[in-house]
């Protein structure tokens, strides 16, 4: 008999999770995950980056359609908003999505264990009803909405990103609290479906984290569609009575309060590690002030056996992330060499233009020795030009030196995508030469790369 039931025991099938799980048992190691949702998937899939994406793709149909972007390329409609029909098309894409998970879980063979998980010891785990042992456990349990205090989310009036996707129907006035990317996305939705959206942001600018440049225009361009912006403003509290709510609001230096209006108000400020009810002192493990699990450069933890991936240890809460320290955790418990370059993790906001970035912003470079900066505005890109996208640019960071690639910025419609070339050019430790001299379909909005790469030297072609 086995010394353990498995080699390998993921707690949580997020992102990270279930790719951790499915790498795991590719490598030959008798796998299980741990799960307490009724699907597969985490945050991510079931009410996070897919369930979004759905609406922010509707919602952009709708806004072309109604507000004349269709018109000036000779289609003329009048658009019905059918908000059931838009949420089910949502609900339709999770449901196929987290399937999927549990399609490869079979075809893997890994055991999805149903319940929530919670250390006995190191290599014991209590699910539900059951115990099971691991010779190696990895915790992936993700991350959960930051609560505001004295603020009750009833996912009615007041909600978290998870009631926001689900509004029955499109709010006069919603009110969102930080200006983060899950706030400005989420807003973004409800604005093309015609709310008065206003965002109040504690910090003098949007999008924290993202370039200087990136965050000016960002905040220039949802001005210009409508978004209303309180910056350097602090939320007091926030009264309901019946279907509406009041916010108390007043400047983050101090000065006289003021107070808002909203029929829904969302709460979006941050992320917070799901350690809760794992009982990691069982396991001899605890957490640093910021509540997450250190880790060395391998993904292990201070107990030997006990492995953490994704948003319970830091670094940026991304999806991607989880999922390429799943993928690395896997291949180090097998014996083999699993490593993630946390120096070239992109970010992206899906708003409309959607905004990406990789590497360091303008500011942390300068910090850290001579640069060099190149940038071209997408309203010289043919592509763009012809599809009436102007908004935005292309920014390159580069070591005046070396000309080493530090970080790539970019605000453009497919930014997103976009940002996989800068990314894939860093991992290589590309140029700005290099990028500059390699060729690029025409036309397309990635020859705004190239040319922020020639700006670089001095030499963009088409400004």
């Amino acid at each position: 008999m086995a010394e353990f039931d498995y080699d390998v025991l993921v707690i949580g099938s997020g992102p990270g999770g279930y790719v951790a799980a499915i790498r795991a048992a590719q490598l030959g190691l008798r796998t299980a995950c741990v799960e307490s949702r009724e699907t597969l998937g985490g945050t991510c899939l079931n009410v996070g980056c897919i369930p979004s994406k759905a609406m922010l793709h509707a919602s952009e149909y709708f806004d072309a359609a109604a507000n004349g972007a269709m018109a000036k390329l000779g289609i003329k409609v009048t658009p019905e908003l059918d908000l059931p029909t838009m949420h089910a098309q949502r609900v339709d894409a999770v449901k196929q999505l987290t399937g999927g998970i549990e399609y490869l879980f079979k075809k893997n063979k890994v055991t999805w264990l149903k319940g929530r998980g919670a250390f006995v010891d190191a290599h014991t785990v209590q699910v539900g009803e059951q115990t099971v042992t691991a010779k190696d456990v990895v915790i992936a349990t993700g991350s959960s909405v930051t609560p505001l205090p004295g603020v009750t989310i009833d996912q009615k009036v007041v909600v978290d990103s998870t009631g926001a996707l689900e509004l029955p129907m499109v709010p006069a006035h919603l009110v969102v609290i930080g200006g983060g990317v899950i706030g400005l996305e989420l807003g973004s939705v409800w604005r093309r479906l015609g709310a008065k959206v206003t965002v109040v942001e504690y910090l003098d600018q949007i999008l924290p984290g993202f370039d200087g440049d990136v965050r000016k225009e960002a905040n220039k361009i949802f001005r210009k569609q409508g978004i209303e912006f309180k910056l350097s403003t602090k939320v007091t509290g926030v009264t309901v009575e019946g279907d509406s709510a009041t916010l108390t609001v007043e400047p983050a230096a101090g000065g006289a309060a003021e107070t808002i209006s909203a029929d829904v108000v969302l709460v979006s400020i941050g992320r917070k590690p799901n350690t809760d009810g794992l009982a990691l002192e069982k396991a001899g493990l605890a957490t640093n002030a910021r509540g997450q699990i250190e880790i060395d450069h391998r993904f292990k933890t201070a107990v030997d056996g006990v492995w953490a991936i994704g948003d319970v240890v830091p670094g940026p809460m991304l999806a991607h992330k989880a999922e390429d320290e799943g993928i690395a955790v896997a291949e180090n418990i097998a014996g083999q060499t699993g490593i993630v370059n946390h120096d070239v993790i992109p970010s992206v906001v899906y708003t409309w233009p959607e905004i990406a970035g990789v590497g360091l912003t303008e500011e942390v470079a300068k910090e850290r020795g001579e640069i060099k900066v190149g940038k071209f505005p997408m309203l010289g890109n043919s592509r763009a030009k012809t599809n009436h996208e102007p908004d935005g640019f292309v920014k390159i960071i580069a070591d005046a030196k070396s000309d080493r690639v530090l970080g790539v910025w970019c605000i453009a419609s497919v930014a997103g995508t976009m940002i996989a070339q800068a990314a894939q050019a860093m991992e290589f430790g590309a140029t700005s030469e290099d990028i500059a001299y390699t060729c690029h379909a025409h036309p397309t909005h990635s020859e705004a790369i190239k040319e922020a790469a020639m700006a670089v030297r001095g030499k963009p072609i088409h400004i």
